[in-house]
């Protein structure tokens, strides 16, 4: 079916008549106002509440089985260990290309750069200030 905007439809059903809506209104009304009356034939309550009685104390936890072992403070270490030589056949960085050297600064650069960001946002919100004032 084409629908044509300049024709004005053909009306196939009579229309309601107008007092159809204060009708279903009233009724909606009337049903509501009955659902909502007081009801004044309540039965009285003649039995009492059952008196009250607290509940049992909880039982005392029982101790651990096997308790923590005793706090030794040991020293911690005043120097740091001495330096180790590189076996032969291991790897030395002192040995690395220029390329190399390159590759490995380009794989860690993003992932230092991220946690330093990281660590300098989280000292701007811990004193306060959320925005970097140099940019």
């Amino acid at each position: 079916m084409v629908q044509r905007f300049w024709k004005k439809p053909k009306k196939t059903t009579e229309t309601a008549p107008m007092n159809t809506t204060g009708a279903l209104a009233s009724a909606a009304a009337a049903t509501i106002a009955n659902s909502l009356t007081p009801r004044t034939a309540q039965t009285p309550r003649t039995a009492a509440p059952p008196p009250y009685t607290p509940p049992a104390p909880a039982p005392a936890p029982a101790p651990p089985r096997n308790p923590p072992p005793p706090y030794s403070a040991e020293p911690a270490p005043s120097a740091p260990p001495p330096y180790a030589e590189v076996p032969n056949g291991g790897f030395d960085p002192r040995d690395l290309t220029d390329f190399q050297l390159d590759e490995l600064v380009h794989r860690l650069i993003g992932r230092i750069t991220r946690l330093i960001r990281t660590e300098l946002r989280m000292d701007r919100e811990r004193i306060g200030r959320l925005r970097d004032p140099r940019h």
